[in-house]
C-alpha cells in the first residue's frame, strides 16, 4: 500500500509541487483574498490596469470596430453551439454509440490525432487562454470608456484562471451594442487565439518538424465497427503498417491513394515489418460503394534524421514537438472554450448577451423570465452532453 502512494506521488510529483507552492502564496496573501460561494477563491490587483488603458486610447478605433465584429461573430457561435449541443442529445438518445459533444478537459485527457493532455500544457494552456479571454473584455470596455476596477488570478479548485472587473453599474446603462461588444470580446478573442494557433501549426511548426523526420509507416489505436476487417485478420492495434498489396507507403496517405481503388468484398494483403496479413475488405456505411479496413485514431510514425538525434539538434527536435503539442492543444481548448463561453448559460457571457437581448426585446421583467427558462433548458442539454452516456452504462 505504502509504495502505491509513493508511486503515484512520485509520478505525479511536479503537480503536487506546483499546488504545493499555490497552497503556500494562498497562505501568504489569506488576508487579501476573496471567497465567491465558498469554493472560488478571487486575488484581486490592479495589475494590467495601465497596460489596457494604453493600448485602448492608441488603438481605440481598431479595438471598437474588432468588438463589433465580435457581436456578430458572438451570435452566430452562440446558435451554432447551442444547436450542436441540442443536436448531440437527440443523437446520443436516438444512436447510443454517437460520442458526446461535450467533456471535461483535466489533465491525462487523450484526443486521438492529438495525443494526451499533459500537466504541463493544461497549465499554460488554461492560464494563456484566460489571460487573453478577460484582458480582452477589459480593453475593449476601456475603449468604450468604461472603467475597469480590477484584473485578478481566480482559483475554482485545481483550475487557475483570471478574470478583470469592468464597473458592472456603468456597463448596464451603456447602448446594447457597446455591452455586446464587451461580453463578446472574451470569446472572440479566444476563437482568434485558435485561428492564430492552428496556422502556426500547419504552416510553420509542423512543416518545420517534418523536415527533421523520415516517414515509415502508420500505426493505429482501436478498431472501427463491431467486427472491422483488421481484428478478423489479427493485426493488433499498435502494429506498424507499411505498405498494401506488396507496395510500400511511408504514410496512411500514401496507403489510403492505393485502398481507396478497391472495393468492399476484395481481398487485400496488409504488409508489416513482421509479417503480410490478408484481408477482406468490408463496406463502410456512409458509402455502400467504398471500402472499410476497421481501425481509427491513425497517426503517420516518422524516424528522426541522425543530425538531430543528439547534441543540440536534438534539443531543438525535442523543443519542436513541445511546441507542436501545445500548439494542437492551444487550438482545441481555446475554440472549445471560446464556444462554451457563447452558450446562453448565467454562468458564462453567452447568458450575458441573451439577458441584454430578452430584456430589451421583451422588457425587464418578462425577459428575465424567459432568459430563466433558456438558461435553465441550456443547463439541462450540458448536463445531458456531459452525462448520459455514463447514465446509460450504469443503467
Amino acid at each position: 500500500m505504502f509504495e502505491a502512494i509513493l508511486d503515484f506521488i512520485l509520478r505525479y510529483k511536479y503537480i503536487f509541487i506546483f499546488y504545493l507552492i499555490v497552497i503556500i502564496l494562498l497562505i501568504i496573501n489569506r488576508k487579501k483574498l476573496a471567497f465567491q460561494a465558498k469554493i472560488i477563491i478571487l486575488y484581486r490587483m490592479k495589475w494590467g490596469l495601465k497596460w489596457m488603458d494604453k493600448y485602448a486610447q492608441k488603438f481605440r478605433e481598431w479595438i471598437i470596430l474588432l468588438g463589433y465584429i465580435g457581436v456578430g461573430a458572438g451570435y452566430i457561435g452562440l446558435i451554432f453551439i447551442s444547436c450542436m449541443l441540442i443536436k448531440n442529445v437527440y443523437d446520443l438518445v436516438a444512436t447510443p454509440a454517437v460520442a458526446s459533444a461535450a467533456s471535461i478537459v483535466y489533465p491525462g485527457m487523450k484526443i486521438p490525432g492529438i495525443g494526451v493532455l499533459s500537466f504541463d500544457y493544461f497549465i499554460i494552456v488554461i492560464f494563456l487562454i484566460a489571460i487573453v479571454h478577460e484582458f480582452s473584455h477589459g480593453i475593449v470596455a476601456r475603449a468604450h470608456n468604461i472603467k475597469v476596477k480590477n484584473t485578478g488570478i481566480v482559483l475554482f479548485g485545481p483550475i487557475i484562471g483570471a478574470f478583470v472587473e469592468p464597473d458592472e453599474k456603468k456597463l448596464q446603462k451603456e447602448k446594447d451594442i457597446k455591452q455586446y461588444s464587451v461580453l463578446a470580446a472574451g470569446s472572440f478573442s479566444n476563437i482568434l487565439l485558435a485561428l492564430i494557433a492552428i496556422l502556426l501549426l500547419n504552416f510553420a511548426f509542423m512543416p518545420l518538424q517534418e523536415t527533421m523526420t523520415e516517414p515509415h509507416g502508420f500505426t493505429f489505436d482501436d478498431y472501427y465497427g463491431d467486427s472491422s476487417p483488421f481484428s478478423e485478420s489479427q493485426i493488433n492495434p499498435g502494429t506498424l503498417i507499411t505498405g498494401i498489396n506488396d507496395q510500400t507507403t511511408t504514410t496512411f496517405q500514401d496507403f489510403n491513394e492505393v485502398l481507396i481503388c478497391s472495393t468492399p468484398g476484395e481481398e487485400i494483403i496488409i504488409n508489416t515489418p513482421q509479417k503480410n496479413y490478408p484481408i477482406i475488405l468490408g463496406t463502410n456505411p456512409d458509402n455502400p460503394k467504398k471500402a472499410l479496413i476497421g481501425i481509427q485514431s491513425i497517426h503517420n510514425e516518422v524516424n528522426v534524421k541522425a543530425a538531430y538525434q543528439q547534441g543540440f539538434g536534438k534539443i531543438i527536435y525535442n523543443s519542436l514537438v513541445w511546441v507542436n503539442g501545445f500548439l494542437r492543444w492551444l487550438f482545441l481548448l481555446s475554440l472549445g472554450i471560446g464556444l462554451f463561453n457563447l452558450l446562453p448559460l448565467p454562468i458564462v457571457d453567452g447568458g450575458r448577451m441573451t439577458q441584454v437581448f430578452l430584456h430589451r426585446l421583451r422588457g425587464e421583467k418578462k425577459g428575465e423570465n424567459s432568459y430563466r427558462k433558456i438558461s435553465l433548458f441550456f443547463l439541462l442539454v450540458l448536463l445531458l452532453n456531459l452525462f448520459y452516456p455514463l447514465l446509460v452504462k450504469m443503467f
